[in-house]
């Protein structure tokens, strides 16, 4: 057998994006020939909205499939990730790496790379909550830019409305709230909102649908939707305070525009922008927010950590699935409004 290949089996190894769908793959997962590399066997896997774009086709640049994930490292060619480690991944690092949504995968890069992109997961914390430490890295970092554009110190007092109660919102909501702030999270339809009561997942400002946000009352809003559209980029506007700053984190595309609004608004998002504009006569700031740092990573873990159980996350989590019943999982996700979280349990 080769150096770094897998024994031969017939047990569906990961789950492949193809053009026709997700699809179970027996294919042997194989060491990248980069300078280091490790073997990572994912524990738990968390179904990102990001994976479901990419399964409708309706997310550019490089593949994330299968990112969000806590596992244990059992090969290793490099000292700065011993095998044993139980670590997590951030997906923004460069890397050669195979899916999460598999029972192996590899990753390969230089030493440095490896160690920034498999940040270790803390001991004592449970794998359904580690689970939440990329989505909330992300939401971590909405929260570092925020306090970047406002030229704050912390958040604490600042008035945060965040729009779109999915799961991105979900968690920066929580997580503002746990920095200090006063968060109101907005939806279009109740029935998300009913869910995350039900959960006891709503900050302590409750939760509204758009249409009661009241105008001028927030220093910030934070577009958290899937995709920043107009009649919500609109509302974030509206609900700001003169020269409040709305926070672009829902996905862009290039050339997206709002009319009447003088704002490249991908470029702003992409490159983490701050613009001062007029809208409909009154000054504010649009803001962007994209990816993750090293120090997000700890922030988030921090919280799952050392927050009251962990801000709640583990209440988030609505099914558990096996790599079998995966891609059909995924399809019905893609097809179908759920709420919650989904796991894949390898």
């Amino acid at each position: 057998m080769t150096p770094g290949a897998e024994p031969a089996t017939r047990t569906p190894m990961s789950v492949e994006l193809t053009p026709a769908g997700p699809r179970l793959s027996c294919e042997r997962p194989r060491r990248p020939d980069t300078p280091h590399a490790v073997l990572v066997e994912p524990a738990l896997v968390g179904v990102c909205r990001s994976d479901l774009k990419e399964i409708g086709g309706r997310r550019p640049g490089p593949s994330q499939f299968g990112h969000e994930l806590v596992g244990v490292v059992t090969r290793s060619s490099t000292r700065r990730l011993p095998v044993g480690s139980r670590v997590c991944l951030d997906p923004n690092v460069p890397l050669l790496r195979g899916t999460g949504f598999a029972r192996r995968m590899w990753a390969g890069g230089e030493s440095s790379a490896l160690a920034r992109a498999l940040p270790p997961a803390p001991a004592g914390v449970g794998e359904r909550r580690l689970v939440f430490a990329e989505p909330l890295a992300c939401a971590a970092h909405c929260l570092t830019m925020t306090r970047h554009h406002l030229g704050a110190a912390d958040l604490r007092g600042v008035r945060i409305c965040v729009l779109g109660a999915g799961m991105a919102g979900v968690l920066i909501a929580r997580l503002a709230e746990a920095d200090g702030a006063q968060v109101l999270l907005a939806n279009r339809d109740r029935d998300r909102l009913d869910f995350l009561a039900e959960r006891a997942a709503l900050p302590s400002g409750g939760g509204a649908r758009l249409a009661e946000t009241p105008g001028g009352a927030y220093d910030v809003a934070v577009v958290a939707t899937s995709f920043v559209l107009p009649e919500l980029l609109e509302r974030a506007l509206t609900s700001v305070r003169r020269d409040g700053l709305v926070m672009l984190y829902g996905g862009t595309a290039a050339g997206d525009r709002l009319p009447g609004l003088a704002c490249d608004l991908d470029r702003v998002r992409r490159s983490e922008l701050v613009e001062a504009v007029a809208w409909r006569g009154r000054p504010a700031l649009v803001g962007g927010s994209y990816g993750t740092t090293r120090d997000d990573f700890a922030h988030a873990l921090r919280a799952l950590s050392d927050t009251p159980d962990g801000l709640g996350v583990e209440r988030l989590v609505t099914a558990e699935v096996s790599l079998p019943e995966l891609p059909a999982t995924l399809r019905r996700l893609a097809e179908e409004r759920l709420f919650g979280k989904v796991l894949m349990r390898p």
